[in-house]
């Protein structure tokens, strides 16, 4: 058994009975699914192979009593997550990201974590990253929110769908931003949180936001290495320890911020703040 995904333009292949089960009952995949055709960028295959051990163990984090690892093998990159209560699940990629090999718990709260880790590493050689972000989609282009988990970039989004005529969530924590013909794309995808949006929608990027709380509303276009420092947080954590998918997140920034403008949103958690953001960004 196997099905397709196509995930920003990118296409996956899930493939063995258990796996393409399991894929298919996490919230949001559906709406991607397409017909097979053509060699996919990244396989995603059930296995019941010995598990590589890590060489290197680049970065470990904890979160909800389940402990992650990311880190290299000889032949590649690893991965696992590991509950309190539970087996693990164990990922391991091929170095150039076209084998994600998956093998033990495939509880839904552990395998959509893999499956955004598989993705990302598959095509970040691709100008493709998963940005941790709250996205309006407003007039054809889209609007990245960025900010630490709590700073209101859901309260912000919220804000703006219930203020400004025609603006509308695209994604609400891990849209895909994929650089075609030198120009930022942001696509929705079916990682969105804890608010289900899953949309199979590209938009051209229009400006990006850092936001943070303050007794006031205050925005400032910032320069391009203020801008790097704005945008560099909401990639992948763990990718930047790994020196070719850190180079890869750079080159996809890089575009961006000579193509977009980056800006700090000191705000209230009020209409004003964004009407202010909207007006700075689109003019109007």
């Amino acid at each position: 058994m196997e099905q397709d995904y196509s995930i920003a333009g990118h296409r996956i292949r899930v493939e063995g009975d258990k796996l393409v089960q399991a894929v298919d009952a996490l919230p949001g995949f559906s709406v991607f699914k397409v017909e097979a055709d053509g060699e996919p960028v990244c396989r995603f295959v059930a296995s019941e192979e010995e598990v590589p051990a890590f060489e290197k163990v680049h970065y470990t984090s904890e979160i909800d009593d389940i402990v992650s690892r990311f880190g290299t093998y000889a032949g590649g990159y690893d991965f696992d997550m590991t509950p309190a209560d539970a087996a693990p699940l164990q990922l391991w990629m091929t170095k150039d990201g076209s084998v994600a090999s998956f093998k033990g718990n495939f509880a839904p709260r552990l395998l959509r974590f893999a499956c955004w880790i598989a993705y990302g590493v598959a095509t970040a050689p691709l100008q493709t990253v998963a940005i941790h972000t709250s996205t309006i989609q407003y007039q054809g282009k889209a609007v990245f929110f960025l900010g630490e988990s709590g700073t209101g970039k859901s309260t912000h989004t919220r804000l703006w769908r219930e203020n400004i005529l025609g603006a509308v969530l695209l994604n609400d924590d891990s849209p895909i931003l994929r650089i075609i013909d030198n120009k930022p794309v942001v696509f929705g995808s079916p990682w969105s949180g804890k608010t289900p949006c899953y949309k199979n929608e590209s938009y051209p990027l229009a400006g990006c936001v850092r936001l943070s709380q303050a007794p006031y509303n205050e925005i400032k276009k910032l320069g391009v290495a203020q801008g790097y420092g704005a945008l560099h947080p909401s990639c992948p954590p763990c990718f930047a320890y790994d020196d070719a998918l850190y180079d890869h997140i750079s080159g996809v920034l890089s575009v961006l911020l000579s193509t977009v403008p980056v800006y700090h949103l000191a705000c209230l958690p009020n209409a004003d703040a964004a009407r202010l953001s909207r007006e700075t960004i689109f003019g109007v």
